[in-house]
């Protein structure tokens, strides 16, 4: 709920409950000692992520779509899935742990795949610390490494080339001409 600003607790839980009914999520308990509930897509559901993707490309085409706007880390965590382009990936190893406040997550790029979950990496090329918005603005070009940095917004250790060369395979797509 936390990743969703603005969202009350009961629309959240009426939506995941009709995500349920649908057979698109699925809720389930974690074993001890977490012991809470969470949803997970079925099967089913994880077969929209492109569907998903595709409109993501497509709405941030508009001429109205604001990429400076503030981000949630889930929401970065969506766009570089959307945003994803094999064809650039290809021959590009790294690892990448993202800190953004109390949220951590590992993006992997290999073999011209990526994965990008929740948890941190068990070793990291490098780990990025800050702003989710930040690091968007770094990873599709309109903000430079060192100016984020210079302004406390982000900040890297280790290796620095291999966060240049993660950022060197997403761009945002042209805008569309009404």
């Amino acid at each position: 709920r936390g990743s969703l600003p603005g969202l009350s607790a009961n629309v959240l839980t009426q939506r995941l409950e009709a995500l349920e009914e649908a057979g698109i999520m699925r809720r389930r308990r974690l074993a001890p000692p977490a012991s809470v509930q969470v949803y997970e897509l079925t099967d089913w559901g994880r077969e929209a992520e492109p569907i998903i993707c595709g409109l993501g490309r497509w709405a941030a085409r508009s001429p109205l779509h604001d990429p400076t706007l503030p981000l949630s880390p889930v929401s970065l965590i969506l766009s570089l899935r959307t945003m994803f382009d094999a064809t650039k990936a290809a021959g590009v190893d790294v690892t990448l742990g993202l800190r953004f406040g109390e949220e951590v997550f590992t993006a992997r790029v290999r073999n011209g795949a990526l994965f990008a979950d929740r948890g941190a990496p068990s070793a990291p090329d490098a780990t990025v610390t800050g702003r989710a918005d930040a690091f968007a603005g770094f990873i599709y070009g309109f903000r430079d490494l060192e100016t984020l940095e210079g302004e406390g917004a982000l900040a890297v250790e280790g290796d620095r080339a291999a966060v240049g060369r993660f950022a060197s395979i997403w761009d945002l797509p042209p805008k569309a001409i009404g």
